[in-house]
């Protein structure tokens, strides 16, 4: 998919590639200027959060950069009055984010292989994959799921941009990784080499596309009359009940919901015929995709969850608006309990350096002056800076070596797990920050 193919949804007199743009979109859309909906083409208009300008959340920055100018972007969230896409205001081209040395790696989190690892043996089950079948995983990372469907003996192929993470899962793994962006492209030419899937999967990767119609048109390509394809993706309707807003970011161009995708879908001659809610990320949802023509009937569930999702008020512009002021109230509600904490002479530190945890400490202005470092266990983080924030990030042994009262779980949705590996901070006297949905301190286990 080439960069110039995906840059819809943004203000299109601005691109050079406007006149390939706009000939791809419905005959309804509107002038040249406008703000459009990625996905429908409807004029945007109705501002969900504006998070102000903040960097790229996975801009990291060398020690020595410190005292170079950065780079800040609007973060601003709107959502479609007419599908209810939630998106953000586009800019620049996906190489940004996802390049050579993409610093995000899935096997760091023991949790989350433990989730790949349930998913494999569920599909596989559930739809009697089997040795000689076909399974190919768009955004593929470091082979974190697909070395347990090639220990089964099924056929893996891997699709992700970014070609440190195609190395990593070749050196650790053997899965073959095609270095590409996935859309309507790479589809025809892995179906000219005889690829087509049986199954597919994209898990945490829809949120980052920024052109979503290519995107999903690559499925329709790529898959087989009777092939399943799942995705997986933090649910807007929990973003939104649980004040998740520090999911918002650069990297996440849409924030997702089954209402909004189901005529995405069906644009493209696809239906979700079953979904599943998980914990993942806060909450999580996991949609079944197939053909239309398929075999695979449409399970009560599909209808269950529209029919919450309207409850909840996913069609209506008041819930975005109520929003807004959640996360204005949960900014003041930190940033009073960090400098409380602060001036009670306490040391702070933070767990994990996630997109999220940029997101939050940005928006809420909390800089060196309140934590004093971070620590990752992804080494590729180690030594660098938090973007905008000038927080160093360090190796997870200067939790003991410093003993920092207070420790800022970034990575909220990992509590638990983070909670049980730092368990030794009790005998210190310190205590865990959990940020969302509501600001708390939690003692160790």
């Amino acid at each position: 998919m080439s960069v110039s193919g995906i840059e819809c949804g943004r203000f299109v007199k601005c691109h050079a590639g406007a006149a390939q743009t706009m000939s791809q979109l419905p005959k309804s859309h509107p002038i040249a200027g406008q703000l459009m909906c990625r996905s429908c083409a409807a004029p945007l208009i109705t501002t969900m959060v504006d998070l102000g300008v903040q960097p790229v959340s996975n801009a990291f920055r060398t020690r020595m950069q410190r005292t170079e100018a950065e780079m800040f972007y609007p973060l601003h969230a709107y959502v479609c009055d007419a599908c209810w896409l939630v998106q953000l205001q586009d800019f620049g081209s996906p190489d940004l984010h996802f390049h050579g040395d993409y610093l995000y790696f899935s096997s760091f989190s023991s949790s989350w292989l433990a989730h790949a690892q349930a998913y494999a043996s569920r599909m596989i089950a559930r739809f009697g994959l089997k040795p000689g079948t076909q399974m190919v995983e768009i955004a593929s990372n470091d082979g974190y799921l697909l070395q347990y469907f090639k220990k089964a003996g099924i056929t893996c192929l891997g699709v992700d941009p970014a070609q440190n993470c195609a190395d990593a899962a070749l050196a650790n793994h053997q899965i073959r990784t095609e270095v590409a962006f996935f859309g309507r492209e790479t589809a025809e030419r892995l179906v000219a080499s005889g690829q087509a899937a049986d199954m597919m999967a994209a898990n945490n990767v829809l949120a980052h596309v920024p052109d979503i119609n290519d995107f999903v048109a690559g499925f329709s390509i790529l898959l087989k009359p009777e092939g399943v394809a799942t995705f997986e993706f933090p649910h807007l309707m929990e973003l939104v009940r649980n004040t998740q807003f520090d999911t918002i970011y650069h990297e996440h161009y849409s924030y997702l919901s089954l209402l909004a995708l189901q005529p995405l879908f069906q644009r493209h001659g696809l239906h979700v015929f079953d979904v599943e809610r998980l914990t993942t990320h806060g909450g999580s949802l996991r949609l079944f995709v197939s053909h239309m023509a398929s075999r695979h009937a449409i399970t009560p569930a599909v209808a269950d969850l529209l029919a919450q999702e309207t409850s909840a008020g996913l069609a209506d512009k008041a819930t975005y608006e109520r929003f807004a002021e959640q996360v204005k109230a949960f900014k003041r509600s930190l940033v009073r309990m960090l400098i409380e904490l602060k001036d009670q002479g306490l040391s702070i530190a933070a767990y994990g350096a996630p997109a999220k945890g940029n997101t939050l400490l940005n928006y809420a202005g909390i800089r060196s002056d309140i934590i004093d470092f971070t620590v990752d266990r992804n080494p590729a983080k180690q030594n660098l800076d938090l973007p905008g924030l000038g927080i160093p990030v360090l190796s997870p042994d200067a939790i003991a070596e410093h003993k920092p009262d207070i420790v800022v779980i970034l990575p909220w949705n990992l509590s638990d797990e983070i909670m049980g590996e730092l368990g030794h901070i009790k005998s210190w006297g310190g205590r865990f920050l959990v940020p969302i949905p509501t600001p708390r301190l939690v003692s160790p286990p």
